[in-house]
């Protein structure tokens, strides 16, 4: 565990590193209920995918060392309503200022953190992409918003905390966000731990996370298109050429 600092307001935070030089850093953020083991498996996981992986305690700022299971989901949620949004930004800006050294840095988060992660996306800076677990429903009071940095979502079907016609709704007003959602699958769908763990939708789940994030933190090559090598070629080689008008068809034709 590492000390961060946020409006005077100090809380722990879970740091896992990778073997080697990092990638990049993902700063994964909580549901309501805490740092649990749920949230250390998974910073486990991107550490061993070779990012600094840190997940802020941000109950801290009302009470330490809170670890939560579903019998205290009621608990939970009047934690996340005291320690409140605002603040919350706060300290997930304050984590993020604390592994950029490491490189770009994503935002990952589960339900309530989903939802941290989704807001955080237009308010924090310093990051290269923001992705979404089971979000809660309070990601639909801002989805007129355009996102200001890549942002992927994954939503679970049988979800209860945000219906059907939602998820519809949601994808028609935000086509900039990349927006999945997984047949049958259930809050929690992620959680190894959970009883509505889904290995299928977990795995699929965590591909795609994967992918976004080496993306927008590593970096991609160009991607080679059909035909893209030949016309780029044309060009390179029409280069200091005066050009002819309207010799110009595009990507020469199979």
């Amino acid at each position: 565990m590492v000390e961060v600092t946020a409006s005077n307001v100090k809380f722990s935070a879970y740091r896992a590193d990778p073997e080697g030089a990092p990638k990049g850093a993902v700063v994964v953020l909580q549901d309501v209920y805490g740092v649990n083991s749920d949230i250390r498996q998974i910073a486990d996981g991107f550490a061993a995918a070779g990012y600094v992986a840190i997940a802020p305690s941000l109950f801290d700022k009302v009470k330490s060392d809170i670890e939560l299971d579903a019998a205290a989901t009621d608990e939970g949620k009047a934690l996340t309503e005291e320690v409140g949004t605002d603040w919350s930004l706060e300290a997930i800006q304050a984590t993020v200022d604390a592994v950029k050294d490491a490189g770009k840095v994503a935002l990952v988060g589960y339900a309530w953190g989903g939802f941290l992660a989704y807001t955080a996306a237009n308010k924090v800076k310093g990051l290269a992409c923001a992705i979404g677990y089971h979000a809660e429903e309070g990601i639909l009071d801002g989805m007129s918003e355009k996102r200001r940095i890549p942002t992927l979502m994954h939503f679970a079907e049988a979800d209860p905390a945000i219906a059907e016609a939602d998820m519809i709704q949601f994808r028609a007003r935000r086509p900039d966000v990349s927006a999945f959602s997984y047949p049958g699958a259930n809050r929690g769908f992620s959680y190894k731990a959970n009883p509505a763990y889904d290995a299928a939708a977990a795995d699929q789940a965590m591909e795609r996370t994967l992918f976004w994030i080496s993306q927008f933190v590593v970096g991609q090559g160009p991607v080679q298109l059909k035909n893209a090598g030949a016309y780029a070629l044309a060009k390179t080689e029409k280069k200091g050429k005066k050009k002819s008008e309207g010799n110009d068809m595009g990507p020469p034709m199979d």
